[in-house]
């Protein structure tokens, strides 16, 4: 008898916690589709920092439920440095693609064009912006899906992928939850506007800098130097009362 199949006559043993996790993984999730129903085009950001929190709640239920994270997906650096630039067909560790880029440069040969795709933060997916409502729907439509398929049993493959798109709804929760960029200040993108600057210097804060540094240009006006012995002369703003 193989090992897979002694492994199936013991009987399936379901991990610790599981279920408790799973049925607050599909409350959580049921309830984000309603709250995103009622948002639109052009909310204020505040609308959505609930959402991002609760999307993070869930993802880490998800998380959770995966088996551990391999953030470079390297047997032998498990939890090393990622390679922002990995080309294509190599894995993400930075250790051994520096180690195969030594080895094309000692056989004469040249390193591979990175690969474009996804980012990736902390092992998890990262989505390409801009970040719009239309993108958050999709998401988590996609997500609904796969809730309804998950069940005690499930691979831990069907975890790792709501997990993966957990962080991705996510990060466009959160993006979207940050302060609109309306006085146009790369600097400060939720600065009050200044209603007396002039136009594209709407920004408060820069406004306000500007104005200190015109008063701290003008040269300061000197009082006439008074020789030793001689006493300055001041002008009364009041009379002196009669003694």
């Amino acid at each position: 008898m193989s090992a897979q199949e002694q492994q199936r006559s013991r009987g399936y043993s379901v991990p610790t916690g599981r279920p408790y996790a799973l049925k607050e993984l599909q409350a959580n999730v049921g309830a984000l589709g309603d709250r995103v129903t009622d948002l639109y085009d052009g909310a204020h950001p505040a609308e959505y920092d609930g959402i991002a929190d609760a999307l993070y709640v869930a993802f880490q239920t998800a998380a959770a439920l995966a088996p551990a994270k391999s953030y470079t997906g390297c047997p032998e650096h498990p939890n090393g440095a990622l390679d922002p630039e990995a080309p294509d067909g190599w894995g993400r560790c930075l250790l051994c693609n520096n180690r195969r880029r030594l080895g094309q440069r000692l056989q004469g040969g040249r390193a591979a064009t990175a690969a474009p795709g996804e980012q990736r933060r902390l092992g998890y997916p990262v989505p390409d912006g801009p970040y719009t409502l239309d993108m958050l729907r999709r998401y988590l439509r996609t997500i609904d899906e796969q809730r309804f398929h998950l069940t005690i049993g499930s691979p831990d493959q069907d975890f790792v992928r709501i997990a993966d798109d957990l962080h991705r709804a996510f990060i466009v929760a959160r993006e979207l939850s940050r302060p609109r960029n309306a006085s146009g200040c790369s600097e400060h993108p939720g600065a009050p506007i200044d209603p007396d600057a002039p136009p594209g210097e709407a920004c408060i804060f820069c406004a306000g800098r500007k104005r200190r540094a015109q008063r701290s240009a003008q040269t300061p006006e000197m009082l006439p130097r008074i020789r030793r012995g001689e006493r300055r002369q001041l002008q009364r703003r009041f009379e002196r009362p009669p003694g």
